[in-house]
């Protein structure tokens, strides 16, 4: 089980639970950084040995985040998901303890209120549903689903001109819900509560959104797929591989840094492997990510 790979962290009276789907996964950094070589990641040895290894090859997990907040419930993404055909085939078919971990956390699905898909991408709504009898059912049936309406219609673009990504998760995770009525379209500035909101970080998809969170004069931001690894605190203004609006996802990590280097602020990486969210701050003539706080 990923139970061990849980984690807690307290932000004033908030706190965000990470449910871990694929720990630790290790690949080569192009699949990160556009055009990335092991040169680029051995020269920031600030990443061993919890993100990179000293051949240069990066690690990321899969995750989501499940947010309480008083009586709120909010899970924040939703993994890749079981028994769904995928366009890579190691995310095909996949069997994990998503559910169970859900369960160890004392949450069952009937008692998320809230599910914030902070982009559309298949990693990040699997879990929207689950298949029961042949059917894609939602997996929180009490929960009102917030999609960027932006964000979802481009995705229905992309389908209708059979654009430049896969989109075969749109039949499993995303109709199921709209058809089942639980979908609140929202824009990229809501806010939901007073201590939870979005902050608009465009450029990976075009309405991808992080998640701040401030209670108690403690402040949190949960990055989405803004970056997928802390080398890019380091290196912002590089492309990154999967950004659908390349040059614009560069100029908006770069405006994130600038925004949140040397502040008191955590930033939980939604790709983060472990310890998962530090602070940014200053390494020479660029940034790093600081876990000891």
């Amino acid at each position: 089980m990923a139970i061990e790979h849980m984690k807690t962290w307290r932000v004033g009276g908030v706190e965000i639970t990470r449910l871990v789907e694929v720990w630790k996964w290790e690949d080569d950094i192009h699949m990160v950084l556009d055009g990335g070589t092991p040169d680029l990641v051995i020269a920031q040895p600030w990443l061993q040995p919890h993100h990179a290894t000293p051949q240069g090859r990066f690690f990321i997990n899969f995750q989501a985040f499940v947010v309480k907040a008083g009586r709120r419930r909010i899970m924040i993404d939703t993994c890749i998901g079981a028994d769904r055909e995928r366009q890579f085939p190691v995310f095909s078919h996949m069997r994990t303890t998503f559910l169970q971990d859900l369960a160890a956390l004392g949450i069952q699905p009937a008692d998320i209120d809230t599910v914030l898909c902070t982009h559309l991408h298949f990693d990040h709504v699997g879990w929207n549903t689950r298949l029961v009898d042949g059917r894609w059912v939602p997996t929180f049936p009490n929960a009102r689903y917030l999609f960027s309406r932006r964000e979802y219609e481009h995705w229905q673009t992309l389908r209708d001109d059979g654009g430049y990504h896969a989109v075969n998760h749109l039949a499993d995770s995303i109709d199921p819900i709209v058809a089942a009525g639980l979908v609140d379209f929202i824009t990229h500035d809501h806010e939901l509560s007073e201590e939870i909101r979005l902050l608009p970080t465009p450029g990976h998809t075009p309405d991808h959104v992080s998640v701040h969170i401030e209670s108690r004069g403690e402040r949190a931001v949960v990055t989405g797929d803004l970056m997928h690894h802390p080398i890019q605190l380091a290196l912002p203004a590089h492309l990154a591989t999967f950004d659908m609006d390349k040059q614009l996802g560069a100029r908006t990590r770069v405006a994130f840094v600038e925004r949140f280097r040397e502040q008191p602020v955590l930033v939980i990486g939604s790709h983060f492997a472990e310890p998962g969210a530090g602070y940014i701050v200053r390494h020479g003539s660029a940034c790093r990510l600081d876990s000891r706080g």
